[in-house]
């Protein structure tokens, strides 16, 4: 049966919600990779200006007019609530990722209740590269 490591890696349209603009952190190197591995990124970061990896930048999910599937947070942990509850406002997101060293008891509990994939504390980069080995 697959995990639901698995089964995210699948959703390719990903809403990064604090994609950062320095190319030394993995809020964008990891995004940068998914993007080359055919993933379509929808950037929000209120600060992170008009574009970021010829993307435009979004100020909250809820701004994306295209369809997601899966939100990936590189938020600090106390912060993964509300993005959480903000993303489960669209009625197309099929799965919330947490990256590595983000955890929330709550925001799991809320994506659980809607029968959604989640994942936490896992880097989507390493779990990916686990994958097409």
């Amino acid at each position: 049966m697959r995990t639901d490591v698995e089964k995210a890696l699948e959703l390719k349209r990903v809403a990064v919600v604090g994609l950062s603009k320095d190319p030394s952190k993995a809020a964008h190197s990891v995004p940068r990779y998914l993007q080359h591995h055919g993933y379509k990124i929808y950037p929000v970061n209120p600060f992170g200006g008009e574009e970021l990896l010829g993307e435009k930048v979004y100020s909250s999910i809820t701004e994306v007019e295209e369809p997601v599937d899966l939100v990936v947070v590189f938020r600090p942990s106390a912060e993964a609530l509300p993005v959480v509850q903000d993303a489960l406002t669209r009625d197309d997101i099929q799965g919330v990722w947490l990256q590595e060293g983000i955890t929330s008891s709550e925001a799991k509990q809320l994506v659980r209740e809607k029968g959604l994939l989640f994942v936490e504390d896992k880097c989507m980069f390493k779990e990916h590269r686990k994958l097409i080995r």
